[in-house]
């Protein structure tokens, strides 16, 4: 009896909960919290990843198109040193033509005829390359394009317009290749002096040639004064 008393004893002790075991609604509850937390977690890392994304997406066709750019400027321009020493050529040809002769025998004229098909062919190949000659007769004078190597009156043009073109001027796409060496139209009476570099360190020396010889004059009144 006192077997089915403690049997009895310890059922009753075995069904009563203990006190440190959480009850089950409360470790739902913390379950449910720590899931949204990790959940809220990995959204805010996906967006952040997301964002990281575009950005390097956006630095990529930056720097795609930058390349590009970069590659397309290096066709355009690369043979720009090897154009400048072919263009002194295409000068000389065609001041050749420019040339005129009162003798027309056929020998000259043959000449003349070769040397025009070797100046388009040659002006033909540069064209492929994207070398195009400027147009600067009885345009505004514009410095950017125009080297100015003297002023003149010329009817029929308007004051600063170049009425006279001494050598063409180059573009290589939209890049100056060699400006155009031009006379300027003025106003009539209106006296223009073209000085050069030279002229300017000649008057230089004179100047201090003047200031020795002007000390000298008073360093020699002072010791006549003395």
């Amino acid at each position: 009896m006192t077997d089915s008393k403690n049997g009895h004893i310890s059922s009753e002790a075995a069904e009563e909960p203990d006190k440190d075991t959480p009850k089950p609604a409360k470790k739902k509850i913390f379950r449910k919290q720590s899931l949204k937390e990790r959940l809220e977690a990995a959204e805010k890392k996906a967006e952040s990843n997301y964002e990281r994304l575009l950005r390097m997406t956006a630095e990529f066709e930056n720097y795609k198109k930058r390349s590009e750019r970069e590659m397309n400027d290096f066709r355009k321009f690369a043979n720009e040193s090897l154009i400048k020493e072919i263009l002194p050529v295409v000068d000389n040809l065609e001041r050749a033509l420019d040339t005129r002769n009162e003798t027309n025998s056929d020998a000259l004229e043959g000449i003349r005829e070769g040397v025009e098909m070797t100046l388009k062919g040659l002006k033909d190949s540069l064209k492929k390359f994207g070398v195009a000659p400027m147009d600067a007769l009885g345009k505004p004078f514009d410095p950017n394009f125009h080297q100015a190597v003297s002023q003149e009156e010329r009817e029929g043009y308007a004051e600063n317009t170049v009425s006279k073109e001494l050598q063409k001027g180059y573009m290589l796409s939209d890049r100056l290749l060699r400006p155009s060496m031009v006379v300027i139209s003025k106003m009539p009476g209106v006296k223009v002096e073209v000085r050069s570099p030279a002229d300017a360190d000649e008057d230089e020396d004179e100047d201090e040639s003047k200031i020795e010889i002007k000390n000298r004059s008073f360093q020699h009144r002072s010791q006549g004064g003395n």
